[in-house]
């Protein structure tokens, strides 16, 4: 299993730094990240949060494409369905191109209302316009629709998409799916061989965990816990912003590092590599999970303790995953 790195480049009023050095420790974090042996690192999107949340992955990515030579970079997740497509596939293209064909391109359908509404989007229709956009990218780039072509000859795309429902539609495209969840393999499966596509030979898994990784839990926790609680608070407050419900209570920390996970932001890993590395082993059994990757940062954590998460990932929670193959059963 392959290890990636997961920045969102948050900045909250409580912590705030000055984001030019947030942006240029970030890209530092990506260079430590290849030196200590990571395989990936996925840079995600939002907009329009208090925290300065990254809003654009790609132009991102092409600056750390400029900083690193081998680890892959991915996007998880760029809301495709506020751009144009001949656009996205452009971009696309460039950053494949700058970073010699190391392109992740992880899409979802996004769910903000507030986001749509910047873009002049339709919320209603965004896994439609997704699902003919993933059709629209392979055409533009097969067919010369675009120029420069990717240097990947078939440029991976990975769709977040979630549940049942969603694992059976990324599967009849015959795309990869950007969950690490095990409960999705089944219908990922049944939804390649409905669309006529090998299991054996086009299944790929991957995805993002929300968890922190430490030598010292106990030790640690007091310090890490609130970082943990805004980071959580603020996705389930922005969830419902624009829909008229009513901003959810705040979470209980403690609560969820020991809830077992019920669905998104549900539950919280944390603990020992050993402990971490074997939650992913049983949370990605038996599934074709060949990549997870985790935030190096929570909540614009201090630039000291988010270097010592990313040793800690690459030089103690790597090692102990680097012999589960996908498709794996739990040790």
């Amino acid at each position: 299993m392959k290890i990636g790195l997961w920045f969102d480049l948050r900045n909250p009023p409580k912590w705030r730094q000055d984001p030019a050095r947030l942006y240029g420790f970030t890209l530092e974090m990506c260079e430590e990240a290849e030196r200590l042996g990571a395989d990936s690192v996925w840079f995600s999107e939002h907009h329009g949060f208090e925290d300065g949340y990254l809003p654009q992955p790609l132009t991102f990515a092409a600056a750390a494409a400029a900083r690193t030579s081998r680890v892959r970079l991915g996007t998880g997740i760029l809301v495709a369905p506020l751009r144009k497509t001949a656009q996205l596939a452009e971009e696309a293209a460039v950053v494949d191109i700058i970073s010699g064909g190391r392109l992740d391109l992880g899409l979802g359908a996004g769910y903000r209302v507030p986001e749509f509404e910047l873009f002049d989007a339709d919320v209603t229709a965004r896994y439609r316009t997704l699902d003919a956009q993933v059709g629209e990218l392979r055409r533009l780039w097969d067919k010369g629709g675009v120029t420069p072509a990717p240097v990947q000859q078939r440029l991976p795309i990975w769709l977040g998409y979630q549940g049942p429902k969603g694992a059976r539609r990324a599967g009849r495209m015959g795309e990869a799916l950007l969950t690490p969840s095990a409960e999705s393999w089944p219908h990922y499966r049944d939804g390649l061989v409905e669309g006529g596509h090998d299991p054996a030979a086009s299944a790929r898994m991957a995805g993002g965990f929300e968890a922190y990784v430490t030598d010292d839990p106990e030790g640690d926790w007091p310090v890490v816990a609130p970082y943990i609680a805004y980071q959580v608070d603020s996705y389930r407050r922005y969830m419902v912003e624009g829909t008229g419900q009513p901003p959810p209570r705040p979470v209980d920390p403690d609560k969820l590092r020991r809830r077992e996970p019920r669905g998104p932001l549900s539950s919280y890993l944390y603990g020992t590599p050993e402990d971490v590395a074997a939650e992913i082993r049983k949370r990605t059994a038996g599934a074709p999970v060949e990549t997870v990757w985790f935030w190096a940062s929570v909540a614009g954590m201090p630039e000291e303790m988010t270097a010592r998460h990313v040793r800690t990932i690459c030089t103690r929670l790597r090692p102990l995953l680097a012999d589960h193959e996908p498709g794996g059963e739990a040790s």
